[in-house]
């Protein structure tokens, strides 16, 4: 039975939610907290950090996390590397220590292996919530992607992919966000019954269509500028192409092991840097086609939030794409390591702007059916009461 998020329920269940990062669960907490389940959300974000409709119902433990954030920012990957397994050890020890009375807990991966132990340990029903595809197979397709760009890969630690199969082991449910993640869990031999698939939503105040300012055909891509987000294979589609008010926009932090690649692209994009969340809809609303080429990706959200500002979507098959939109009518879904695929959508789309018009209005009414958040939220209550019956 889905809960309208604007009432509150009777005897509501509790939840206890943790995530180092911010990634989607703020924005879950939000709507669960709105539903009267939420009971605390634990993070390692600083306070500050926190949107003030949650600091109430928020616990930060910012002391190794906000440093290591800081270092990625200025460009220290292998020094902040360094502080992963402390930060996420201690910040998980931190949780269990205080977990409150509660009838659900619910992690993101990697963080939250300590506290599942003492939530089942006093009765209380766990869920993993992974983010991407199985580690596993997110480590094979990392380990190939790197070297086919000759970049030096040693894997992802092995300490991480211990701690994630055991939280995949001893967890009640796993909650995953996309088709995609939850083959891949069935591959690794993971029991459809201890599954789950909740794709994500968007914040539809948030991410909305303003007025684009120019008659530029605009190609963007926002996120993080990483090999597993496939942005060689982009470069490589528009790399090619010699079109009148034509332009390729990249926005997002850009990460050391593509910086080669970009350069031998000089010229095909124009790089943007990071924006604001608060913005993004206004970079959004200035494409006329968004990418996301990832060769892993559990659910590329920035689809949605595209989608949201009434924009195609050209996406390959392990985004989740296929949970959010359907081929041919919000956009178009396309192979990993495609980019003569990529290529010809996009040629497609500048050579047929009524069809691109149609498109982006078919994405925008497709994302305002879902309801913004309020859909996932409605789901995740579902699994809640499904877990809580067993």
């Amino acid at each position: 039975m889905f809960v309208n998020s604007s009432t509150t329920v009777m005897n509501p269940i509790k939840v206890v939610m943790t995530s180092i990062g911010r990634f989607h669960f703020f924005d879950l907490a939000r709507e669960l907290q709105g539903m009267g389940y939420l009971e605390r959300l634990f993070t390692g974000y600083p306070r500050w950090k926190v949107d003030d409709d949650l600091r109430d119902k928020t616990s930060c433990f910012p002391w190794l996390v906000t440093p290591q954030m800081a270092l990625y920012r200025f460009g220290l990957q292998s020094v902040g590397d360094l502080l992963n397994q402390p930060a996420t050890e201690m910040f998980d020890r931190w949780v269990g220590e205080r977990l409150p009375e509660c009838d659900v807990f619910m992690g993101m991966s990697q963080s939250g292996l300590q506290t599942i132990r003492t939530a089942k340990a006093r009765g209380i029903k766990t869920i993993c919530e992974r983010g991407s595809a199985h580690i596993v197979t997110q480590n094979e397709i990392l380990i190939e992607e790197y070297a086919r760009h000759k970049v030096a890969f040693q894997g992802i630690p092995k300490w991480v992919i211990e701690r994630e199969l055991q939280e995949y082991n001893e967890a009640d449910m796993i909650k995953v966000l996309s088709t995609f993640a939850y083959n891949s869990f069935l591959e690794q031999g993971v029991s459809e019954n201890r599954l789950t698939v909740i794709p994500l939503g968007v914040d539809l105040n948030l991410f909305r269509p303003v007025a684009k300012e120019d008659n530029v055909f605009r190609v963007l891509y926002a996120g993080a500028m990483s090999l597993q987000k496939g942005l060689p294979y982009l470069l490589q589609a528009v790399s090619v192409l010699k079109l009148p008010d034509f332009e390729t926009v990249l926005v997002g932090s850009m990460q050391n092991e593509v910086r080669s690649a970009f350069a031998a692209y000089s010229g095909a994009y124009r790089y943007n840097g990071v924006t604001p969340r608060s913005k993004l809809h206004w970079q959004y609303s200035q494409a006329s086609v968004f990418i996301l080429p990832s060769v892993q990706d559990g659910f590329g959200a920035v689809m949605a939030q595209a989608m949201a500002c009434g924009v195609p979507v050209i996406a390959t098959t392990n985004t989740g794409a296929s949970d959010l939109f359907t081929d041919g009518v919000e956009g178009f879904i396309v192979p990993i390591r495609d980019a003569q695929a990529i290529h010809e959508r996009i040629v497609y789309l500048y050579e047929n702007p009524e069809v691109r018009r149609q498109m982006g209005e078919a994405a925008l009414k497709r994302v305002q059916s879902f309801g913004g958040w309020n859909e996932h939220a409605q789901h995740t209550v579902q699994l809640l009461q499904k877990l809580l019956a067993q």
